[in-house]
């Protein structure tokens, strides 16, 4: 593509004495394999019909002999289709694994999950741990050096809500401690604690004892019932990343973030800061945005604060790097537009390198969420209930691990970070339509094919200069569509989107499909250029999946 642009610019170089850059799309397959609408940005410069400068262009290109452009057609308005040699299409698809590493010597962090403890961890923390750990991937495909990070909420007053459901739940004994947590869901002692804080003065009271109690460290009941529920919760949250295969290289906790972001506060109430009914604030009008408290009337640091503070500590840990990710739930879109100008103010380099990325809510075909009782239908649970379809539909499969990865990774993964999620748990696992066994199905397929050929004694010969033979229509639009995913791949990673990856994946998988329906491969006379192409075609599925980090099987 760039010596492609190479070639244009020169031309309107030399023909119009205009420097200008050249941007490349592609268009339907019979039009060429790539398009310009040169032509019609260079018109009103030089006051002549788009048309008009298409068709100079093109004279001019078509009149050199090139191992790159085949042929240039112009196309009203005025836009320019280009065909590839045969030799440039064949180096273009075969090296289709290979792409640029614009983020060499860059070091990316990727923080998301960020499950609480006290709660199990929902479908929503699955959601962007999922999506988090395509992000960081993509990012090392282009060469980052990144660190998977995650965030927890330790303190503060929903955990003070849990300890009191607990301890209420076990009369404060903590002989019953280990078999309440084992009879339970954390999520219902929070519920509990809940409750009772907004319908009960009186535990609402203690709750708030309670939670100075936890920043304090100073009862022995409660820093017993606090540090065994942290490891539950932990210990639960880590078996839940094992099985989607998931890992962090740092695990941040807001008892750390909160003292940091404390004090970085304090240093800046009357240049940043204000003070406002007892509390100290962010004034956000004055930018466009809306106040809130990152200390409280009490003096403890809001979730503000310690975001500010846990800014700090990943710059202390990582000075080198040269981008923050943050991955979170829409919901919070507006908290960090404020978290971020207070921290421009403070800092405006780490704000520049912080970004935020929010994703959408998600929601069951199933309708299943939660009950009454503060039970949820948590990440777990659609973990089992994944894995129990799979069962059914694939009894006999010696790879169900494997779809069981691609069912769940790739129905979060496929649609566009931001929008909104419906799961539904059977197509999830289905081999029709855009699903992650599907795209293993079709990579399964293409090897079944190698797989003939290699036992008919027709794999590839190494002598013949496939590169030499032109390719037929069917061979080229899938060759075209292979050429095509070091793009996919850039753009995926530069707008943080692992969603194009999925999309690229099915089309490519569609347009295989209607190549084999009409050309047969083994036992024809192009059998070696097919051979050639599937072959690729199957290291590309095989890449795309990894990059989704979802295992690319044999055999279904």
């Amino acid at each position: 593509m760039d010596q492609i642009k190479i070639i244009i610019k020169s031309v309107c170089r030399d023909l119009f004495h205009i420097d200008t850059e050249i941007e490349l799309t592609r268009p339907d397959a019979q039009f060429g394999d790539y398009s310009t609408n040169i032509a019609l940005k260079l018109s009103k410069q030089l006051g002549k019909p788009p048309m008009e400068i298409a068709e100079t262009i093109a004279k001019i290109i078509n009149n050199v002999d090139s191992e790159i452009i085949d042929k240039v057609t112009s196309a009203g308005p005025g836009f320019l289709n280009i065909t590839l040699t045969s030799k440039a299409l064949h180096d273009s698809y075969s090296n289709a694994v290979q792409w640029d590493k614009p983020n060499v010597g860059d070091m990316i962090l990727v923080e998301s999950g960020d499950p609480n403890p006290f709660k199990e961890m929902h479908l929503g923390h699955l959601y962007d741990s999922i999506e988090g750990d395509v992000v960081a991937s993509l990012f090392e495909s282009t060469g980052a050096e990144v660190k998977r990070l995650s965030y927890h909420g330790d303190v503060g007053l929903q955990i003070a809500k849990s300890i009191w459901g607990i301890g209420e739940s076990i009369n404060w004994d903590l002989d019953k401690l280990e078999g309440a947590l084992k009879d339970k869901q954390l999520n219902f002692y929070y519920a509990k604690g809940s409750t009772a804080y907004e319908e009960n003065e009186e535990a609402a009271s203690k709750i708030r004892e309670i939670n100075g109690h936890i920043y304090s460290k100073d009862d022995e009941v409660i820093n017993k019932i606090y540090e065994y529920g942290k490891k539950i919760s932990f210990d639960r949250f880590d078996k839940v990343l094992g099985e989607i295969k998931i890992h962090n290289d740092k695990r941040y906790l807001e008892s750390e973030s909160s003292v940091i972001g404390l004090a970085t506060v304090k240093d800046n109430i009357g240049k940043v800061f204000e003070q406002s009914d007892g509390a100290i604030a962010f004034k956000g009008e004055k930018v466009g945005l809306h106040t809130r408290v990152f200390i409280n009337s009490k003096g403890l640091p809001t979730y503000e604060a310690k975001d500010l503070g846990l800014v700090e500590l990943k710059e202390r840990d990582y000075p080198k790097s040269t981008k923050s990710i943050v991955i979170t739930g829409s919901e919070q879109t507006e908290y960090f537009k404020v978290m971020l100008a207070a921290l421009t103010e403070i800092s405006p380099e780490l704000a520049t390198k912080t970004v935020h990325i929010p994703h959408g809510f998600l929601t069951l075909t199933t309708g299943k969420m939660s009950s009454r009782t503060g039970d949820v239908y948590d990440a777990a649970t659609l973990i089992s209930e994944v894995k129990d379809v799979i069962n059914q539909q694939y009894p006999d499969s010696k790879v169900k691990e494997e779809i069981f990865l691609a069912a769940i990774r790739y129905t979060f993964l496929k649609q566009k970070l931001g929008a909104d999620i419906i799961f539904d748990v059977k197509d999830s696992v289905g081999l029709e339509g855009n699903s992650g066994p599907y795209i293993q199905y079709a990579h399964a397929r293409a090897k079944s094919i190698l797989e003939k050929a290699e036992i008919e004694g027709q794999s590839i010969a190494p002598e013949l200069k496939i590169d030499q033979i032109p390719l037929q229509e069917g061979e080229r639009f899938l060759a075209m569509k292979i050429s095509e995913f070091p793009e996919v791949v850039e753009q995926a990673a530069q707008n943080c989107m692992p969603h194009h990856i999925c999309t690229y994946l099915y089309e490519l998988a569609q347009e295989f499909n209607r190549f084999y329906e009409h050309n047969r491969v083994i036992n024809d006379t192009r059998m070696f250029t097919r051979l050639h192409i599937v072959n690729v075609y199957a290291d590309i599925l095989k890449t795309g999946l990894k990059l989704l980090n979802i295992p690319a099987p044999l055999h279904m």
